[in-house]
């Protein structure tokens, strides 16, 4: 016997790029002279605070912390996480706005069921996060994709979302600072995205989950200070990066009450609460450690300096645009896809990569390179490799 043809929306995504990247590695050993450097997923290169791993260990001999909680989140993590949006944004966020999910993917999929079924549109800049593109065809929501202009720094226009926006458009999703490209949307062009999607009665998707990483001081818009933006902004966050958290699953959503009712009810349905260990650290990351975490800011802004100039630098890597934790650049071999040139790279020069191909169509003359987990003094080798791959 056989199961039943899997469900086609399904079968119909390719498998995370992830996943394949470290395919590409399995059963390899990298002699000591040229290890292997991993510039495929967005992971922090330090792991919690030690403050933090201690309270983490205590907790866990406490009987009380093993159980559910509700369903969207403890409410004092849910006080002080709209309290700190509340304080960063220069507005106030109320606790029954506020949900925690089980990381800021998880927050976009629950947000995207709430809003947007089968059969309606949705935009999605090019370059996509490509778990934001998988998830909606998943759904048999149609993904309608809009691209950056060139000389634009991968920032895309609002005027160019307006042409494409129809009678079954539901959102438009933007992600700043981007994934995949790193790019740093200007606040003129959050509030111009914002005001169209108002206009024309759709939700805007805005995921911040590297906001911590903008300069200190910086508020990237004032959206949540129209008090009108309960029935358009949906605002995503991950506590993963911030704090080094990601393997415990911790973001965070924030919209309209009566949305966020809707996003419960799915929430109940998919994990029925967050971790508790992963609110737990949350929480007391909030409450102890946004210095730390802007000690790390600094360092990541550094490294993002170091990477950049070298980029600027090449006279075969074109850099379209860099940010917290990526850089996205061209390569410089015409009429090859990136997919191959990842690949290459990888075998030849031991840097995995992600390719252009895996963030939506016409993007095979760029790779992504994710080098928060690269120490400092690797990226002169990182660069180095680059400039002597294929020359």
């Amino acid at each position: 016997m056989t199961y039943p043809a899997p469900n086609p929306w399904l079968a119909a995504v390719e498998p995370s790029p992830i996943g394949e990247a470290k395919r590409r590695i399995l059963d390899r050993s990298f002699p000591a002279d040229r290890p292997l450097i991993d510039l495929s997923q967005a992971v922090p290169g330090y792991p919690p605070a030690m403050e933090l791993r201690r309270h983490l260990g205590e907790l866990l001999l406490d009987s009380t912390m093993h159980g559910y909680t509700p369903i969207l989140g403890l409410p004092a993590l849910r006080e002080e996480y709209a309290a700190h949006l509340s304080s960063f944004y220069g507005a106030p966020i109320a606790p029954g706005e506020v949900g925690i999910t089980s990381g800021c993917n998880q927050a976009f999929c629950l947000a995207l069921m709430s809003i947007a079924r089968a059969g309606d549109q949705v935009i999605l800049p090019r370059p996509h996060y490509f778990n934001h593109d998988m998830w909606m065809r998943m759904q048999g929501i149609e993904p309608v994709s809009l691209d950056f202009r060139p000389g634009s720094g991968a920032v895309p226009d609002a005027e160019d979302a307006a042409r494409l926006i129809g009678p079954r458009t539901k959102a438009i999703v933007l992600i700043s600072p981007n994934n995949p490209t790193g790019a740093v949307y200007p606040r003129a062009t959050i509030h111009a995205f914002y005001e169209l999607a108002r206009r024309r009665g759709i939700a805007l998707l805005l995921d911040e989950t590297y906001k911590d990483f903008l300069p200190e001081g910086e508020r990237p818009h004032e959206l949540f200070a129209d008090p009108g933006w309960r029935g358009t902004l949906v605002h995503l966050y991950s506590f993963s990066k911030v704090f080094a958290l990601t393997g415990y699953r911790v973001g965070g959503v924030t919209a309209g009450a009566p949305l966020i009712a809707e996003i419960e009810k799915a929430m109940d349905c998919v994990s029925i609460c967050p971790p508790r260990l992963g609110q737990e650290a949350a929480l007391y990351g909030l409450r102890h450690l946004l210095p730390w975490a802007r000690q790390n800011t600094h360092g990541l802004k550094a490294r993002a300096d170091l990477l950049g100039s070298g980029l600027q630098r090449s006279n075969r890597w074109r850099l379209v645009s860099i940010g917290a934790y990526f850089a996205y650049v061209e390569h410089p071999f015409p009429g090859q896809r990136s997919a191959e040139v990842s690949k290459r790279m990888a075998d030849e020069e031991n840097l995995l990569t992600i390719p252009g191909d895996m963030f939506g169509a016409g993007q095979e003359r760029f790779v992504r390179l994710a080098f928060a987990n690269v120490s400092d003094d690797k990226i002169p080798i990182v660069l180095e490799r680059l400039e002597r791959f294929g020359a």
